[in-house]
């Protein structure tokens, strides 16, 4: 492009999710503008890609580039950028500052798209499951909300947050009702993940890039929408009942990372989390943080339930324990589910997943120093998956505990026992979410 081009320059930082979406929303077909180039972070091997013309629209015949973000400061001098656009979710405000920082001495303006301009509009009621962080269990909320409002005879449609990793045409919209469709598309473990739970729930699953098109789609089977969120990011529909989950095992998370804390001000009702595991002092401390910030919403409790299909081959044993992948590395959590299940079970030892980890899952202890003696489930990439295997095999033990909610012995083989934890969410406060539930079903006629 010229110098003399009069549109406005922009960068979009992004993750293969919000990045897409807000360009979908607000520039694809806005000629006042010109987005040069996408910058990818958080996803590896996500840069080098491009965002192609099929889906980037009239304006942009030869697709939109994606870039390492590492090259964020170079593209903003180099390429006259006027405007860097921050689209993804779970980092702290102070690392979010850090980036504004490094665009604003480049040259460029800093700036947000909020939910005012990238929220769509369903012609059916809509109920969002958000979180302040990811990890806090929406996965667990949405799947319960799911079998609630089926059995008031409702027809659902599951709506989840993009996760576009493959090739992005074919991902554009995809539709999830069996096991068969998730092979087809030759989903991620991270995708499997989400995907996988709903579908044995017997639920109807979209996902992909063009939400547009997949609301035209999903409203047109559903008496009611659910919005399955990802990380801490606020929904791509305009909710009619939000959802916003706080976790107690992280107190102070509340307010501390974007865009946790502003989802949790938009909250229609505050779910604290996991009370089940928690101090009451750190309940006590969520509960007076979440009200001082949304004193609106009405806050109640929620358990998760750990459960392990073969106890008896954890007890007194020597076990790896494979957590949720997102949950650990940038959730930013030490331990999850699986390692909960180890200790109730009474293992004797839960070994520490570095001593047997090899390249590209070793990476992930340096560049996610917080994590515990757990390994994430990770499978971005083949090569990634393949990496996972081999750490999984040679680790000495005598069983796997495998707490991530996809079935992974499906996925890679596995050398070993595997003993799978799951985790349900429980009420745990009256009234409780089906109150709340109810009472928005009558209002919206549905009852």
């Amino acid at each position: 492009m010229e110098q003399t081009d009069k549109r406005t320059r922009i960068i979009i930082m992004g993750a293969a999710g919000r990045d897409f979406h807000d360009f979908n929303t607000v520039y694809r077909e806005n000629s006042d503008y010109h987005v040069v180039a996408f910058t990818a972070n958080q996803i590896p091997e996500i840069a080098g890609r491009n965002y192609p013309a099929s889906l980037a629209g009239r304006l942009y015949p030869q697709g939109i580039p994606i870039v390492d973000e590492k090259e964020l400061a170079h593209l903003v001098r180099t390429r006259h950028i006027d405007q860097v656009v921050f689209a993804y979710s779970d980092l702290s405000h102070a690392e979010v500052m850090h980036k504004a920082s490094l665009a604003l001495a480049s040259g460029a303006d800093f700036l947000f798209l909020g939910p005012e301009q990238t929220m769509l509009q369903a012609r059916v009621p809509v109920i969002a499951c958000c979180a302040v962080r990811t990890g806090c269990g929406k996965s667990q909320v949405t799947q319960w909300l799911s079998r609630l409002l089926k059995k008031y005879g409702l027809k659902v449609v599951v709506i989840r947050h993009p996760m576009p990793y493959g090739d992005l045409e074919k991902q554009a919209v995809q539709r999830f009702s069996k096991a068969e469709d998730i092979n087809a598309a030759n989903c991620t473990i991270e995708e499997r993940e989400e995907y996988e739970p709903h579908i044995a729930l017997g639920n109807i699953m979209y996902a992909g890039i063009d939400y547009a098109e997949i609301i035209a789609r999903a409203e047109k089977e559903a008496d009611i929408i659910l919005w399955d969120g990802g990380n801490n990011d606020f929904s791509f529909i305009r909710p009619d009942l939000h959802i916003v989950l706080v976790d107690p095992l992280r107190p102070g998370n509340e307010t501390s990372h974007h865009p946790g804390e502003a989802v949790l001000r938009m909250a229609d009702i505050t779910l604290i989390v996991k009370v089940n595991s928690a101090a009451n002092a750190d309940i006590q401390s969520v509960t007076e943080a979440a009200r001082r910030i949304n004193p609106v919403a009405p806050i109640i409790h929620g358990a998760s339930i750990v459960k392990l299909d073969n106890p008896e081959l954890v007890r007194g044993k020597r076990v790896l324990v494979i957590e949720d992948g997102p949950t650990i590395t940038h959730g930013g959590m030490s331990y999850g589910a699986g390692y909960v299940a180890a200790c109730q079970a009474q293992a004797a030892e839960i070994i520490d997943p570095r001593n047997f980890a090899v390249d590209a899952i070793a990476q992930l202890y340096t560049k996610y120093a917080h994590i515990g003696h757990v390994l994430p489930a990770v499978g971005y990439h083949p090569a990634q998956l393949q990496a996972l295997a081999e750490t999984i095999n040679a680790a000495e033990v005598d069983s796997v505990i495998s707490a991530t909610p996809c079935d992974l012995a499906s996925i890679i083989k596995i050398n070993k026992p595997v003993v799978r934890a799951s985790y349900i969410f429980e009420e745990a406060s009256e009234p409780g979410l089906a109150n709340y539930v109810e009472l928005f079903l009558k209002e919206k006629k549905l009852l």
